[in-house]
């Protein structure tokens, strides 16, 4: 994989020029991109900076993010290239960082569950994930060192514990999520993808104005990690069980003290909450499309909008004022605790085989619904080369702790 801090040590040691750097990566896409098809277009003549922070760090965009000089058609025919007049805030920062939005990166239509057609870049018989499978296939494939995603449901966690990169969900609304195409308002959250916990944390750095959020050189200390396996849903699968306690397992050896932790009846009813604001806020943001172009609607998505023509708003209100409880509730839970963060599993198990499906998220819908940062790390592979991640997720707004503890664990992994 590229590294976004190793091309950014050599072109400030003049070993590598910026543009040199999104030559290398044209170079990965020429030979990856065919057999993964994480792209839907790349810029033939952008601008590279000549400096900035982030200067010669090319990125791929969820194509379902607004980009001035690249077409955003949101994974559906109905917007066939469309070009939006300016780029989405996250775009434009990027930018003005000195990065190169090099290309936009495959979506499901509209960032929900209808496949697309980006295979896996460590066995291309299996899901890359969704919705943002362009994002996280392209830099497990070495085609880009950074990519934006979106997570509504479990869309950044998941496709990065699939196809074997650090992805990171930061906290509610900490990247704006404005010229992005909405599918939950109170949901959508804008991630990133890379290939290690210090790339990933030095990216959201820069993209926020958080120098905070960049990992020290020393280390941080020992943090107090609780594990989660959320016993109100279906449990995951055998291999996942066995990468969290080998997640835990290093953790523990680098220092850190661990405890089981039972996260009280509340958050089991906010969990099944979360289809009832996503799709009853996603019935509305999508009427334009539902109303217009119903049949050019993929079918899991249209069969979904169909549902939630019966959610009531009584119902919805219900549902919203579950999660607020539970959000307030969640502080509790640290503070009682006494952890620092919390551990778990990325996903149910590996990516399932064929690509007719995406994959589940019921182990990362609650920690969407809650708000809070988290941050998935690869920890190892099935006998079919397929990788399993672990989370570990933080308080609201306390990311950096979040990227700590993941690098903590990476290192002690490695």
């Amino acid at each position: 994989m590229l590294s976004l801090l190793d091309l950014r040590a050599r072109i400030a040691t003049g070993r590598l020029t910026p543009a040199g750097a999104v030559g290398l990566v044209r170079e990965a896409i020429a030979a990856r991109e065919p057999e993964v098809g994480a792209l839907v277009c790349v810029d033939p003549a952008p601008h590279v900076a000549p400096d900035g922070p982030l200067a010669g760090i090319a990125v791929g965009v969820k194509d379902i993010i607004d980009t001035a000089d690249l077409p955003t058609a949101m994974g559906s025919a109905i917007y066939a290239g469309w070009r939006p007049r300016a780029d989405a805030p996250v775009v434009a920062r990027l930018r003005r960082l000195g990065a190169v939005p090099l290309a936009k990166t495959t979506t499901t239509p509209f960032a929900f569950m209808d496949p697309t057609a980006t295979r896996n870049p460590r066995n291309p018989g299996h899901t890359p994930g969704g919705s943002s499978a362009g994002s996280a296939a392209a830099v497990a494939a070495g085609m880009l060192p950074l990519a934006l995603g979106t997570q509504t449901g479990g869309s950044v966690i998941r496709p990065a514990a699939f196809c074997g990169v650090v992805g990171v969900k930061p906290s509610f609304r900490l990247l704006p999520t404005v010229g992005v195409k909405c599918f939950s308002w109170a949901l959508d959250t804008v991630g990133l993808f890379a290939a290690g916990v210090a790339d990933a944390a030095h990216a959201l750095a820069l993209m926020t104005d958080r120098p905070g959020l960049d990992l020290p050189a020393t280390d941080p200390g020992a943090p107090r990690i609780g594990i989660v396996t959320q016993d109100f849903c279906a449990a995951p699968a055998p291999e996942a069980l066995a990468a969290l306690a080998r997640a835990a397992a290093a953790a523990e050896r680098a220092g850190a003290t661990l405890r089981d932790l039972a996260l009280p009846a509340p958050f089991g009813e906010a969990f099944a909450c979360h289809p009832t604001i996503q799709d009853f806020e996603a019935h509305h943001a999508l009427a334009w499309e539902y109303a217009h172009h119903r049949e050019a609607l993929p079918p899991h998505l249209r069969a979904a909008l169909e549902r939630a023509q019966g959610i009531e708003t009584p119902a919805y209100d219900a549902a919203r004022r579950v999660a607020h409880h539970a959000r307030r509730g969640l502080k509790d839970v640290f503070g009682e605790s006494g952890v620092d963060v919390i551990l778990t599993v990325s996903a149910p198990g590996p990516a399932p085989a064929g690509l007719a499906s995406t994959g589940d998220s019921r182990f990362n819908r609650l920690w969407t619904l809650m708000g809070v940062p988290c941050v998935t790390l690869p920890v190892d592979v099935t006998a079919a080369g397929l990788p399993l991640g672990v989370q570990v997720i933080a308080r609201f707004g306390d990311d950096g702790r979040a990227l700590a503890a993941a690098r903590l664990i990476e290192r002690a992994l490695a």
